[in-house]
């Protein structure tokens, strides 16, 4: 299928996060060997893939990253971003979704080891530092019930 470019307008990359959630303590993943915020904590999460929904690329990428199965009707929207990422060569813009979930199958794990260096459960009020920037912003958010944020852009 040949895809029509007809309009003047932003072609954001999208990207799905999963929140893991036992009480107040979320899973993420420490990031090794991929290039990009390696040594820093970020929740199980990736790109969309073509034809895919919000929902089922969440879905993947738990099953992926932290080894757990997840019905679609348990993911619950939390937050969307608008995210500016520019690291002085190239600009790229992004939509992040966030869904949150308490019920899965199976025991988060780390589940790409050759992308990952373990998965902990951080307590969602105490994070380390080394945090990805953007998801910690955006997980103050989600805490305080906001459910739309804007991150990198320059003022």
């Amino acid at each position: 299928m040949k895809l029509a470019n007809i309009y003047d307008s932003a072609a954001p990359y999208i990207a799905c996060f999963v929140i893991l959630r036992r009480g107040d303590s979320v899973a993420m993943v420490l990031r090794k060997n991929t290039g990009w915020m390696d040594g820093h904590y970020g929740l199980p999460a990736g790109k969309v893939e073509w034809n895919e929904t919000y929902s089922a690329g969440a879905v993947r990428e738990a099953k992926e990253e932290a080894g757990v199965d997840i019905q679609v009707e348990d993911l619950s929207f939390a937050h969307i971003g608008h995210r500016h990422s520019n690291d002085g060569k190239t600009f790229m813009e992004w939509v992040d979704v966030y869904f949150e979930v308490k019920k899965w199958d199976g025991e988060p794990h780390n589940a790409e080891p050759e992308k990952s260096e373990r998965l902990d459960w951080l307590d969602l009020h105490n994070l380390p530092d080394n945090i990805v920037p953007s998801q910690r912003e955006a997980l103050k958010h989600i805490t305080k019930g906001v459910t739309y944020s804007e991150y990198g852009w320059p003022s």
